[in-house]
């Protein structure tokens, strides 16, 4: 006799797949956005891999060989798969996958848009410097920065690592913020760089990593690159366009 297909809680299932954290799947379950052979899912249900699962009417397709994240991470997560401090990581705040990793630096008390994924060389390529990514940064400052500091942050400063500049440096909508872009993401670069001009660091949220953007994505969520963004961030890394390779 054949054995009934092993089942497992809906969060599981989709967090598994790559369309949200266990927390947020819970959430769009509740929010009626998840059905289960046709009918409207509830918390807690189980479901197997045989069961026909949509979010928003779209089939939940099979984790893929590579799954790409966007995170909007909250400040007080460290960037790394561990800690030996066992202090929180970002990898608390996404769906287990195989060999998934975050992309890059955002220290524990910055904010905003992080990439991880299990696809290596996509990896390498988006934290290296020598393929140009530019990072996008709003930063609020203890008071507005001068004109003449303005100026220093893209003529750039030298630092204990080498000389650190920023690729552009404009004012924000707020007299006290600035947003910075930068072309590498050294450590702590761009709090480096303003404390070297006597600018102090309120508030650091990293809003764009190449062609990807944070959106609306609310704090502490996730979601999967979607097509067109996969794409680009593959193009602007010099690799196929074809997300499946």
């Amino acid at each position: 006799m054949t054995p009934p297909p092993a089942r497992e809680r809906l969060n599981r299932h989709l967090a598994r797949r790559g369309v949200a954290s266990r927390r947020h799947a819970d959430e769009l379950i509740s929010a009626g956005r998840v059905a289960v052979n046709g009918h409207l899912a509830q918390v807690g249900e189980t479901v197997s891999d045989e069961d026909s699962v949509t979010v928003d009417g779209r089939s939940v397709r099979a984790l893929p060989a590579f799954l790409t994240l966007l995170l909007n991470k909250p400040p007080g997560f460290v960037t790394t798969t561990s800690d030996p401090q066992h202090r929180p990581t970002v990898m608390q705040l996404v769906p287990p996958a195989p060999g998934l990793v975050p992309v890059g630096r955002l220290d524990s008390d910055s904010r905003g848009l992080l990439l991880l994924t299990n696809d290596g060389e996509l990896a390498h390529r988006v934290a290296h410097p020598r393929f140009g990514l530019r990072r996008t940064y709003h930063v609020r400052l203890a008071s507005p920065a001068a004109d003449a500091q303005l100026r220093r942050l893209t003529t750039g400063v030298e630092l204990d690592d080498g000389k650190a500049q920023a690729l552009a440096a404009r004012r924000s909508r707020r007299a006290d913020e600035i947003e910075v872009v930068m072309g590498e993401g050294r450590r702590r670069e761009v709090r480096r760089l303003c404390a070297a001009l006597g600018l102090e660091v309120v508030d650091l949220r990293r809003t764009h990593y190449g062609p990807v953007g944070l959106g609306s994505l609310p704090e502490g969520q996730c979601r999967p690159l979607d097509d067109g963004e996969l794409r680009s961030l593959r193009l602007a890394v010099g690799l196929s366009a074809a997300d499946d390779v």
